[in-house]
């Protein structure tokens, strides 16, 4: 019995320790709460939920693992901050500067980035989904493609289009873009935008010799060139519906 009171008292000792390691300096936080002027701070796991840092400067601070969820960092600098780890789901990072900062593995879904200057920060493992104002020069085509795709799954067709638009920009010939943002168009009852994208990624599938890619585009054509069955035209139409109306074709092609 002595031995187990000495392990458990052991083991919560070493809990304790570790704990210690991993907490924020509380006077670092306190700092940042009150100037907003934190340079090179130890806020490792600090819990910052919602707080206003609007223009901080958190330059150089280790933020590994804080928790920054919904917080305004609007034209805060960060830049050679490290926030691997950090949750910055729902934050606010319009003009926000990291050039330099260490974002692996940092939960950015639903953040705002409009005009961030993300250059030069380490990005591997970040989680963008449902992000808005990604920059361009951030994601590849192919990543932004991906990231449409999901949100289509999910049901926002909105926010996929977005995603998809912003491929179509990196690169115009990216004809699976075209032919996923005319899928999402079509969720949304916009058919003309639908039919137009299925021309486009018709024509550049054929000119790419990709002969799955252009059996896919026209049976999308011809799926947009059925009349509209009017007993189920008061719902959007079920992307389910859309892949068993085509078969194997689309199975050769899909995910885009």
């Amino acid at each position: 019995m002595k031995n187990q009171i000495l392990g458990v008292a052991a083991f919560l000792t070493t809990i304790s320790l570790t704990t210690t390691v991993q907490a924020a300096n509380s006077g670092h936080v306190r700092q940042l709460l009150a100037t907003k002027q934190c340079q090179n701070c130890d806020l490792i796991g600090a819990g910052l939920v919602m707080a206003d840092l609007s223009g901080a400067n958190l330059s150089g601070a280790n933020l590994t693992g804080a928790n920054l969820s919904r917080a305004n960092l609007s034209g805060a600098d960060l830049r050679g901050a490290n926030l691997s780890g950090a949750s910055l789901f729902g934050v606010n990072l319009s003009q926000a500067k990291f050039s330099g900062a260490n974002l692996a593995g940092a939960d950015l879904r639903t953040a705002y980035l409009a005009n961030a200057e993300l250059t030069g920060a380490y990005l591997n493992g970040a989680n963008f989904q449902g992000a808005v104002g990604i920059p361009s020069q951030i994601a590849s085509p192919e990543e932004f493609y991906t990231l449409g795709v999901a949100e289509a799954q999910k049901g926002n067709q909105q926010q996929a289009i977005s995603y998809f638009n912003q491929a179509i920009a990196i690169k115009p010939e990216y004809a699976g873009a075209y032919l996923a943002r005319g899928v999402a168009r079509y969720q949304i009852l916009d058919r003309q935008g639908a039919f137009q994208d299925a021309q486009i990624a018709e024509k550049l599938f054929t000119s790419q010799n990709n002969s799955p890619g252009t059996l896919t585009a026209q049976a999308f054509i011809k799926e947009l060139q059925t009349p509209v069955n009017e007993k189920v035209s008061a719902g959007s139409p079920s992307f389910v519906d859309f892949l068993g109306s085509l078969g194997s074709v689309l199975l050769q092609f899909f995910p885009f």
